[in-house]
């Protein structure tokens, strides 16, 4: 199993010093996450500074670039990193792609199909030379001239992982992607019984291999002992929260019988004052917050993780910021690995 970290973002001249730091207490890759910054500029950092780990977006918006623009950050990231690079991509929903990015939106797992497909002619056009000849129903690539052709990646393609939490898009991530970024917002029935199948009728329909599709289940894992353990618990619970009160991961609730909380969340979370984030969290008890999230020493957490996950995913992800020692964070790293 391979261990992951998220990059701290909000300061991008402490990269480097993240990096190895992630590097000297064994990880083996660090993640950037769409949230408040760009996914791509900090891999740029990244790279120059990693000499082992892989670097990843876990995610970048999709549908809020076309698949030209991402190829191009994709291909260079790869080749700056040595053939290390993973391009992880998610739809994100429709309220943020038509009113925050102001992009339109179609039928999101179909879409999603075609825009790997895209990047994968593009990437075959500046590789292999191949003539740029991809017309789909939401992108059409034809036309690549030698002064806008990168020289070809002598590492190849990156990767590309897909994050799904329905049945629609986990099929296409078995389908045509190299990895599924489960969402955080999951759990081990959730996985088992809904995700996996998923997984496995998409990669059947490719004609595919289970163990063609990588699979990275982030999670929620707070590790105790460091400073500052209750808060960060808070903030797990209200990020609980804040994905139950999003109607499309309403599902995984659903599945364990906690439909009432999810209608809930949803109508604390279109209220207009602040204090509704707090008040959500407070909706999230122990039985949700434990289901949800792995929580206690580092001994502790890695053999709930093993447990939980052992026998079904490749990756998980550990937070790296968490105030403990390096030895005690190496120590957890080996045991999962």
């Amino acid at each position: 199993m391979k261990v992951d970290a998220i990059l701290d973002l909000s300061d991008l001249s402490t990269v480097p010093d993240q990096i190895r730091h992630l590097e000297s207490s064994g990880y083996d890759s660090a993640w950037t996450a769409e949230v408040g910054h760009d996914p791509f500029l900090p891999h740029a950092v990244a790279a120059v500074s990693a000499s082992r780990i892989e670097l990843g977006t876990s995610i970048a918006v999709a549908f809020a670039r076309s698949p030209m623009t991402t190829a191009y950050a994709a291909h260079d990231l790869q080749v700056a990193s040595q053939g290390r690079f993973i391009l992880g991509l998610g739809s994100q929903i429709k309220a943020h792609v038509t009113r925050r990015f102001s992009m339109p939106w179609g039928r999101p797992a179909p879409q999603m199909r075609e825009y790997v497909q895209a990047l994968r002619a593009i990437w075959a056009s500046w590789n292999e030379g191949e003539p740029l000849r991809f017309e789909g129903e939401y992108y059409r690539h034809t036309l690549m001239t030698a002064m806008f052709r990168p020289k070809p990646s002598p590492f190849g393609p990156p990767r590309v992982f897909l994050a799904a939490v329905g049945p629609a898009m986990t099929r296409v991530a078995g389908e045509v992607t190299d990895g599924l970024i489960v969402h955080g917002f999951t759990t081990e029935r959730y996985l088992r019984e809904v995700t996996l199948p998923a997984l496995g009728e998409g990669t059947a329909r490719a004609g595919r291999e289970r163990g063609d599709v990588e699979v990275t289940c982030p999670g929620f894992v707070v590790l105790k002992g460091g400073p500052h353990t209750a808060e960060r618990v808070t903030a797990v619970r209200r990020q609980i929260a804040f994905y139950g009160s999003t109607p499309a991961y309403r599902p995984v609730l659903a599945l364990h019988g906690w439909d009432d909380l999810a209608g809930r969340l949803h109508d604390l979370s279109v209220r207009k004052d602040e204090g509704r984030w707090a008040e959500m969290g407070e909706l999230i008890d122990d039985e949700v917050l434990n289901t949800f999230a792995v929580i206690g020493h580092p001994a502790e957490a890695g053999a709930e993780l093993k447990r939980r996950f052992g026998d079904i995913v490749d990756r998980v992800t550990v937070p790296a910021a968490s105030g403990l020692p390096d030895g005690q964070l190496r120590e957890l790293i080996g045991s999962l690995r």
